[in-house]
């Protein structure tokens, strides 16, 4: 069986405009976060796939997207849907981080995660939504840039990455999981914005 993954990054915040990692931190959504989001929920009016299930990331800024997009549905809260940690580097201006190619398991020696270890995260958090709960087919979650950019590279060949690269704010990735081989594809990036 085939589970369908919609995975949508937040809106913009406080920190994305300041220019500072974020990570486990929070900041709360800017005013145009908030309108991002308003008009992210009217592309879903129209979008032709309906979810079963909806789940966020326990940061603030993840949870309030959610609620904007679709006010009034119920939703669980997953630790699993976090953004990467970024140990030390947390609330610190970005340009002290090294270029992306440099960051694989740049964190882990200042209390942050590697790469691995954020992908292995979200895909067991997803495997474990699905194998818990056999009638969810389609489920909708909000996650962070880095946590979706990086599950998306660790199960897609290079030329998929560089079509999907790049998570704006409200960017969706569609993935499919095959339960029977527990495999996880990135299919699409959608804008919704």
């Amino acid at each position: 069986m085939i589970r369908d993954i919609y995975m949508i990054r937040h809106g913009e915040t406080l920190f994305n405009v300041q220019g500072r990692t974020q990570g486990w931190s929070d900041s709360p959504l800017t005013l145009n976060g908030i309108n991002q989001a308003k008009r992210s929920k009217t592309f879903f009016e129209n979008f032709p796939v309906k979810f079963d299930a909806y789940f966020s990331s326990t940061s603030e800024r993840a949870c309030d997207t959610l609620e904007l997009i679709f006010p009034d549905t119920p939703y669980r809260q997953l630790k699993g849907l976090k953004e990467q940690n970024f140990g030390v580097y947390e609330g610190q201006p970005q340009y002290l981080e090294p270029v992306i190619s440099k960051r694989r398991d740049f964190f882990v020696p200042f209390g942050g995660e590697s790469w691995v270890r954020l992908s292995s995260r979200l895909k067991e958090t997803l495997i474990t939504i699905c194998q818990d709960n056999e009638t969810y087919r389609t489920l909708f979650c909000v996650s962070h840039g880095a946590a979706i950019s990086t599950l998306m590279k660790s199960v897609s060949s290079a030329s998929q990455i560089e079509q999907l690269h790049g998570i704006g704010n409200l960017d969706m990735l569609h993935f499919t999981l095959d339960m029977e081989n527990m495999e996880l594809k990135a299919i699409e990036k959608i804008s919704t914005i």
